[in-house]
């Protein structure tokens, strides 16, 4: 294949192997007749990982780190150990809506292997092909084949055979599979974050699905301490410091598709806590169409994201959606006519196009100091992580002053109460009162699950609370193997957006109060977040209960 016959040349080219190095196993190649690559790497010239990813670029053709991947099952399944053997390939995953199977090859060109491999799986499948290398290749499928990824069959061997110590070192060990196995699980139902928590006799696993945190299994203490050994030792954390916070990150492949975990430990009375957030770079760009909001919404945001300049915030408790939501705004506007720069804490989606930069004290950057960076690498658009103190405040309105498009996140209640917020930061009314283009607050809400929902009549509280267009019979949840038995399944966004106008300027130049810049809002529109929600009770996408989870309904009895 040309492609092949030119990573040598590609190696040399990138300064990854010396000319020497090529004709040595260039003559290797001659007597043993294997592939360049291959033998690259057993003279030790260069690594696997190296490889696949000049393979990569050579071939054009997407690649796999099979040392750090976690397979489906399901995959496994579909692929008897000989049949994998015979064709050096791994299953990593099998979607059963569109029939295609996931594969790692050495080659994903060779359509006669892909044709034979085909002829051999179990069912009628479309093989889509990833790169890997040969030896990963070979490590996989010793280390997935014959050993079982239930949770269950999992903890049954743990507690039928004797510790080894306090870190598995082989992959095979039921420690390592049954982190793979938690990780995999908590994919697999939708959870953005995993919760491993010592108590006095056992280690609690729970799970945030849909904001709500589910316990799914309790553990022996015992196995604790390996467990965080090798969360550690997968985020390439101090596995001998127990008595101080550390925070990490690990890149897998999971069904196929790379997921970031974002792991953060805190010494407790019991053992160490582990906190480990998912972020699935395919779930995390959401278009802004398909954000569920509203249409009136929609174009409410692409007003605002159609002034050149100014201030536009996100406010929000912490996992409202505020990063979902402003990745989706940036997304919108991302083109190579622009320079696009973020500062973060940290990068939680990496996006083409954008120039994404991370605080924090390995890269020696503090919100104040990152943003006095960022105007100088000539941007149109900033992205603020989150405006926590004065000086970011006022870094973050001089760039709007200054010509620039400026995103940021702040913690407020409510949009109308971000503006006495930025005051008490201490920026000046007038100029603040210039450069605001709105403010959005944002709530996720769990949707019903369609499959049990309840009809049930009105009562007079709803009545009282849904107002005029208050339907007959409203919905609540009733719970199915479809959702776990929650009576709800997935998430919707609910916003206030609070456009700024020439009133609502004058107002806040003036110091207005909460009353008279909430009275002027409503008078231009503007729709509270228990509005937003209560749209979405008569709708039947969500249910009252959850809607005063989230919202104060307080003040309206």
């Amino acid at each position: 294949m040309k492609a092949m016959e030119a990573i040598g040349d590609l190696l040399l080219a990138k300064g990854l192997i010396s000319a020497d190095q090529l004709r040595i196993a260039a003559i290797e190649q001659t007597a043993r007749n294997e592939p360049l690559g291959r033998i690259l790497v057993r003279l030790g010239f260069l690594d696997e990982a190296t490889l696949r990813g000049a393979l990569s670029e050579a071939l054009a053709h997407a690649s796999v780190d099979l040392d750090n991947a976690i397979p489906d099952p399901e995959a496994l399944a579909l692929v008897p150990l000989p049949v994998a053997r015979r064709y050096q390939v791994v299953p990593l995953a099998f979607h059963a809506g569109s029939g295609r199977l996931q594969i790692a090859t050495a080659d994903p060109h060779d359509l006669v292997m892909l044709d034979q491999l085909a002829a051999h799986v179990a069912r009628p499948v479309l093989l889509d092909p990833l790169l890997a290398g040969e030896a990963e290749i070979a490590r996989a499928i010793d280390g997935f084949y014959g050993l079982e990824h239930s949770l269950d069959k999992i903890l049954h061997e743990l507690e039928t055979r004797e510790p080894q110590g306090s870190e598995p070192a082989d992959a095979r060990h039921p420690l390592v599979r049954l982190v793979d196995a938690l990780v995999s699980e908590a994919i697999k139902q939708g959870a953005s974050d995993i919760h491993l928590e010592p108590e006095a006799s056992f280690l609690r696993v729970r799970y945030r699905i849909d904001g709500v945190l589910r316990q799914v299994r309790s553990v022996h203490r015992k196995y604790a301490p390996s467990i965080a050994v090798r969360v550690k030792v997968m985020a390439g954390l101090n596995i001998a410091e127990a008595r101080a916070p550390q925070d990490g990150r690990i890149s897998l492949s999971v069904y196929g598709r790379p997921v970031d975990l974002r792991v953060s430990t805190l010494p407790t009375l019991h053992g160490e806590n582990i906190v480990l957030r998912i972020l699935d770079r395919r779930a995390g760009i959401v278009p802004l169409d398909a954000l569920g909001l509203p249409q009136d919404a929609v174009t409410a945001l692409r007003r605002m994201m159609a002034r050149p300049e100014g201030l536009i915030l996100i406010t929000g408790p912490t996992g409202s959606g505020k990063t979902t939501t402003l990745y989706s705004m940036l997304s919108a506007i991302n083109s190579e006519r622009i320079n696009i720069m973020t500062l973060e804490d940290p990068v939680e989606y990496p996006i083409t196009g954008l120039r994404q930069a991370a605080v924090g004290e390995a890269s020696k950057l503090d919100f104040p100091v990152g943003v006095r960076a960022l105007l100088r690498q000539d941007p149109d658009v900033l992205l603020i992580g989150e405006i926590r103190d004065r000086d970011t405040a006022e870094m973050a309105l001089r760039a709007a002053l200054t010509g620039h498009q400026v995103y940021a996140t702040l913690h407020s209640a409510s949009a109308v109460r971000a503006i006495p917020r930025l005051l008490d930061l201490g920026l000046s009314p007038p100029v603040l009162a210039g450069n605001l283009i709105g403010v959005v607050a944002q709530r996720l809400l769990r949707r019903l699950c369609v499959h049990c929902r309840v009809e049930e009549e009105a009562d007079d509280r709803m009545r009282r609370l849904l107002g005029d267009e208050a339907p007959a019979r409203t919905w609540r949840a009733a719970g199915c193997a479809q959702c776990g038995h929650t009576g709800y399944r997935g998430r919707l966004a609910v916003m206030e957006l609070l456009r700024f106008d020439a009133e609502l300027e004058d107002l806040a130049a003036r110091n207005a109060g909460l009353r008279e810049l909430h009275e002027a809002a409503v008078r231009n529109g503007f729709v509270s977040l228990a509005d937003a929600g209560l749209r979405r009770v008569r709708a039947g996408d969500t249910s009252l209960d959850e809607l005063a989870r989230v919202v104060d309904l307080t003040s309206r009895g």
